[in-house]
């Protein structure tokens, strides 16, 4: 008997106590109409600098590409310090690296005319339909130690560099901001474009 009084002591304790920290909440927020809060006193509001820096997504059209411009010989240099580790001096992946994909998986080159096999080679030059994917990709979230860390030149460089190798544009080909977009990617035309509105532009 005495054990149930203390256990039904404790749970009306716990209750009043939760109760008694969500109404000190909702009293400290500005409430809406209905009833939702409109500001929660924590955090900053981000600067259109801070915005600046983290919103760089680059479309299919290109639009937003930054100034800048890279070349096959200069992308070489840059992949075989900052990619080939991973993606292989022939781009074609490394095997057996640990904690993260490897082998086929970051496989950059090859694979066109795989995509309706049985065993796919899903690559940039078999797969991809845009080469500013290929740009804004690598400028986000490459090198895998560092990503965001190159120079606009040097993402370009490096795409020329991969484009070329994947046979997709010729080495002598200068990457920038005019020239990119234009790059005609083997499987352009292999995706359904999606008819619904985009609402959260």
């Amino acid at each position: 008997m005495c054990t149930r009084w203390a256990e039904s002591g404790r749970t009306a304790y716990a209750v009043a106590l939760f109760a008694s920290i969500a109404f000190t909440l909702l009293a400290t927020a500005s409430p809406r109409a209905d009833g939702y809060p409109t500001r929660f006193s924590f955090g900053a509001t981000a600067t259109e600098q801070d915005i600046a820096r983290i919103a760089i997504a680059i479309p299919a059209d290109g639009k937003g590409l930054p100034p800048g411009r890279g070349g096959y010989a200069r992308g070489k240099e840059v992949y075989e310090v900052a990619c080939a580790a991973c993606h292989g001096a022939d781009l074609k992946g490394v095997a057996g690296l640990p904690d993260m994909p490897s082998g086929n998986a970051l496989r950059l080159v090859g694979g066109r005319g795989t995509l309706t096999s049985q065993k796919p080679t899903v690559t940039v030059e078999s797969y991809w339909p845009y080469a500013t994917t290929l740009f804004d990709y690598i400028r986000r979230a490459m090198p895998y130690t560092a990503p965001g860390s190159m120079s606009d030149d040097d993402v370009y460089a490096v795409s020329a560099y991969i484009l070329a190798e994947g046979k997709i544009i010729d080495r002598s080909t200068v990457l920038d901001a005019a020239s990119l977009p234009t790059v005609m990617m083997p499987n352009r035309d292999g995706f359904i474009a999606d008819p619904r509105p985009e609402l959260f532009r």
